[in-house]
């Protein structure tokens, strides 16, 4: 056996964190396809119920410490980002942001609700409408949240769906043809719930039907991520937020 000798360098490209549900087939793709290509992304995934219930999602509290931990240990993430809307809504974002500090190196962390939040404030929104595949119960936490920080949900709509496996098949026909009729009413926005719902081919199209924005949560969460980790990591984002 030849034995080389070999020297250690240090190169920088943006690290970020990314936890995902075990059920979800979709907030990943998004995200690699909004952030550049630079961008060193790293995937953990964390157990999920095949129904969405309260009690489902306040699970992954129990569970979320293990997932962060499995992200790499010698990385310090600019960003860690935690990818459930429902379940942030029920774990609660100080709560996540505590765990996901204290369970990996990271300077931020972010979810879709306090990403959303920031987005509104952002855009200058204040009344949205709501369209979750979820039961309406599932989504009661977060719009409550969103009242609280003065961003109003008047308008709601839903699939009804408690099948996570389901709500990945939703067509985006369905989506487009719920989000316009719910987008028409006297809203100022319209947000589409849900990472694991098909929502970035068609936010452009909703957006030109109605008239306004249209924010989703993987859109959201990956635009917070690049804004935490100083901006100037996303492509092909189309939308009033990229403008």
């Amino acid at each position: 056996m030849n034995n080389f000798s070999y020297k250690l360098e240090e190169s920088y490209s943006p690290s970020m964190g990314l936890i995902v549900l075990q059920a979800d087939q979709r907030i990943e793709l998004d995200a690699r396809q909004q952030f550049e290509p630079k961008v060193n992304l790293h995937i953990s995934r964390i157990p999920s119920a095949a129904t969405v219930t309260t009690d489902t999602l306040k699970q992954m509290e129990k569970d979320l410490p293990l997932a962060v931990s499995l992200l790499p240990r010698a990385v310090e993430f600019d960003v860690v980002g935690y990818g459930c809307t429902s379940g942030t809504s029920v774990i609660g974002a100080e709560n996540i942001a505590k765990i996901v500090k204290a369970s990996c190196k990271t300077k931020n962390v972010t979810e879709p609700v306090s990403a959303l939040i920031a987005a509104c404030k952002y855009l200058k929104i204040k009344r949205i409408g709501f369209l979750s595949p979820y039961i309406e119960a599932v989504s009661a936490g977060l719009r409550q949240t969103l009242l609280e920080t003065g961003i109003e949900t008047p308008t709601f709509g839903s699939f009804n769906e408690e099948i996570e496996e389901k709500v990945v098949k939703i067509s985006t026909q369905s989506i487009f043809d719920a989000a316009v009729e719910l987008g028409r009413q006297d809203i100022d926005a319209l947000f589409l719930s849900c990472t694991n719902l098909n929502t970035l081919p068609i936010i452009k199209n909703i957006e030109q039907s109605i008239g306004k924005p249209v924010l989703s949560s993987n859109q959201v969460l990956t635009w917070h991520m690049g804004q935490l980790s100083n901006g100037g990591l996303l492509e092909n984002c189309d939308g009033y937020l990229f403008k």
